[in-house]
């Protein structure tokens, strides 16, 4: 149906040219909200309306009359209508619908990816999400970040971009100076509730282990670095690398289980070490987009769209000499232009940050400096996705403590208790700025309330039928498929079609929880079709149409559902019944 909907777009564009020369608004379709409204809708008429100063509904009829002069609109659409202030809806015939069928077929996993880029078209994009301080486990926030950075990495790679997954975190910091600390005084006898425990220390029971591990002198590999621990308890140096190395591995780990992977590991404290925060600061500064007052040092940020302007180095404490200027901390944000000049520097022409709602004072300052640098950095660099926390409910009650992180759920508990795809479809399942809960015991019933057991059953349910047919893709490939003429049918067929344009709306929006919305409206559709006809019947043809359109449901649904990093099961249990049970 893309070569039908491509065709009806083109002569669209030449009736508007027509009825407007110079002032016609590009050609677009919309799909109606409700399906009595027909299969496709335009609204070029009322867009019109006000530059031509013409009533809507005139110029509606006037398009109308100038598209069915098109050969395109005769060959495939049955009817058009006016409706309300000067829509058109349009109705397609049965033999435009049923073209999708062949075209998912043929196209297989590729289904609704654009042409692969010439040689040098290719876009770069680095993705940076994650991002987390070895200093503990990952929690749910991070987990509902990794869902939401593979996802969106996966549907920029499939519009064709180049993509670089970047894990981005500090292992020289007052966190890591914590960590060290807490880990040292386990080792040294003490424990969560003693009197000479340190007060700011981290209590979970990670840090024990992280002390028995230092203690017998393990090694441990990290995607990014290896320590092997001295065992002496004195060595405070040596603990701080061993806990970073230890849970870095940890981190790993959790992300393994998430399925989730990483091009390159940037750390924080090379900013300092190379030099790149005192160069970043210097540019500022001769820039002229800096002022000294109260001894602190700012950035002019209300240039660059900011409610105020920002500290980029704090002043002096009371009493401390020059000395102690010139060493005074940067506030956060300072490295973080660092950073992102080395983005832009590495060729990366866009770059997109995925971060927790409480980072989004950070969205106008790193903008701001970044644009006061006066690099030639586009506005707008880098995009940002916020997202919520999670609230974690079981057994109807909140859960707030993990005994492993000592005060919050961890990424592993949300997969130990009910799976990988049901963690990563449900983290996908809402817009990244909306609250979300997370609901254990749903996502582990195996009823249609369940949104990724509802989707998966879609599919296993499609592999048992097809499997029941018999039919290789050779003889799907040539079915008959005019005979695919019930209204189930034909909103089955229009939901495939759909696939293409939302897939590149997604990518373009940074949104995977449109394919999770998508998928469960393709679900839904497929399970009105199973219950309403049967598809081994006696008529041969018919029942190869009806697998074949099972096919290229089956495939459609693998493919969004592989974006979405969730496995397309061939079988499945269902409550009450077996999984080769069903109409067939």
């Amino acid at each position: 149906m893309q070569a039908v909907k491509q065709a009806l777009l083109q002569a669209l564009g030449r009736a508007l040219s027509e009825l407007a020369p110079g002032q016609a608004p590009t050609p677009a379709f919309e799909s109606p909200k409700q399906a009595a409204h027909g299969d496709l809708a335009c609204t070029a008429a009322m867009q019109l309306a006000r530059p031509l100063g013409r009533n809507p509904r005139e110029l509606a009829q006037q398009l109308v009359d100038a598209l069915a002069r098109q050969p395109a609109f005769a060959q495939w659409v049955d009817a058009m209508e006016i409706a309300g202030p000067g829509f058109i809806n349009l109705r397609l015939k049965a033999a435009a619908k049923q073209t999708v069928v062949a075209e998912v077929l043929q196209a297989g996993a590729r289904y609704g990816r654009p042409p692969v880029p010439a040689a040098g078209a290719q876009r770069k994009v680095i993705v940076e999400y994650v991002s987390a301080n070895p200093t503990g486990p990952l929690h749910t926030g991070h987990t509902r970040q990794a869902a939401l950075g593979d996802a969106i990495c996966n549907l920029l790679d499939w519009q064709g971009w180049e993509v670089t997954r970047e894990f981005y975190y500090n292992d020289a910091g007052a966190q890591i100076a914590t960590l060290a600390a807490s880990v040292q005084a386990r080792l040294k006898g003490s424990k969560p509730g003693d009197a000479d425990w340190p007060e700011s220390a981290y209590n979970g029971e990670y840090i024990a282990d992280v002390a028995a591990g230092f203690a017998a002198r393990q090694s441990v590999h990290a995607d990014d670095r290896e320590f092997t621990a001295s065992g002496d308890p004195d060595d405070l140096d040596g603990i701080r690398q061993f806990a970073v190395a230890y849970l870095r591995r940890e981190q790993d780990l959790d992300l393994e289980a998430l399925g989730v992977r990483f091009d390159n590991y940037y750390l924080e404290s090379s900013l300092y070490a190379s030099g790149r925060v005192d160069e970043t600061v210097r540019r500022l500064v001769a820039s002229g987009k800096t002022y000294e007052e109260g001894g602190a040092l700012w950035l002019r940020t209300t240039d660059y769209g900011d409610d105020k302007d920002r500290v980029m180095r704090k002043s002096a404490p009371d009493g401390a000499g020059p000395a102690a200027t010139e060493v005074s901390a940067y506030t956060y944000f300072v490295p973080d232009v660092a950073y992102h000049i080395t983005k832009f520097e590495r060729g990366f022409t866009k770059a997109i940050n995925i971060q927790g709602g409480d980072h989004h004072g950070t969205v106008a300052r790193v903008r701001a400096g970044l644009q006061a640098l006066g690099m030639g950095i586009p506005l707008g660099y880098p995009d940002y996705v916020l997202h919520k926390m999670v609230t974690v409910m079981k057994g109807g009650e909140e859960v707030k403590i993990s005994k492993r992180a000592g005060s919050y759920v961890t990424l592993r508990d949300l997969v130990d208790w009910t799976g990988r795809d049901a963690v990563r479809f449900f983290m996908l399942s809402r817009k990244a700025d909306t609250e979300f809960v997370f609901d254990v015991d749903l996502a582990v019933r195996q009823s249609d309330e369940n949104p990724v057991y509802y989707v998966q059953y879609a599919h296993a349910r499609i592999c048992s039928v097809l499997a029941k047919g018999g039919l290789d893709g050779a003889r799907l490939a040539a079915a008959d498929l005019s005979r695919l003429t019930a209204p189930t049918e034909a909103a089955l067929m229009l939901a495939l079609a759909d696939a293409p344009a939302l897939l590149a709306r997604a990518a373009d929006d940074l949104a995977p929880h449109d394919l999770a919305f998508y998928l469960r409206d393709l679900a839904a559709a497929f399970h009105t079709y199973y219950a309403a006809e049967r598809f081994l019947v006696e008529d041969a043809d018919l029942a190869c149409a009806r697998l074949a359109l099972l096919a290229a449901t089956r495939q459609v649904i693998a493919n969004l559902l592989a974006l979405l990093g969730v496995h397309a099961p061939e079988s499945m249990a269902r409550e009450g019944e077996s999984p080769s049970e069903g109409a067939a």
